[in-house]
């Protein structure tokens, strides 16, 4: 499916472009599709989501310096429908510490793609080999209580 718009800005950083209902109709996958977005001929996967009754597509900084827009700038976009499984990849630290605690890998093994992602970025995103250590042991703590955050 293509279609043009404009990329949303709110607040500082926070950038999305709005998805056309006919759209997420025609895809056939409900209201919270898993999606493939082309900008500019950059490919990412991202999810639809539902914000004040419109459906939006993220766009982070990443994605928007691979495509090289910016919000405000008009752009053709094309989506898919994205089926392939979502893997995460969790760091062989992280996934020890969760083969320790068979509850928190219980826990962890039954969250959504995205909650998964939140615990292995974060883990991934520490600076230094302490607090690595600290959000691994927080993650785990977590889990093991059986909360996804």
């Amino acid at each position: 499916m293509r279609f043009r718009t404009i990329i949303q800005r709110s607040g500082n950083t926070a950038t999305g472009i709005q998805v056309p209902e006919q759209v997420v109709e025609a895809l056939g996958a409900g209201k919270r599709p898993a999606v493939k977005v082309t900008i500019n001929g950059y490919k990412y996967r991202s999810t639809v989501a539902v914000m004040g009754g419109v459906y939006m597509v993220g766009i982070s900084a990443e994605h928007r310096a691979g495509a090289a827009v910016a919000g405000g700038d008009e752009v053709d976009v094309e989506m898919q429908l994205d089926t392939a499984p979502r893997e995460v990849t969790v760091p062989a630290d992280f996934a020890a510490a969760l083969d320790a605690e068979p509850e928190a890998r219980r826990t962890f093994d039954g969250l959504s793609y995205s909650n998964k992602s939140w615990h292995a970025l974060q883990v991934q995103g520490a600076k230094t080999d302490e607090t690595r250590q600290r959000r691994i042991a927080k993650s785990v703590a977590i889990l093991k209580e059986g909360r996804a955050r």
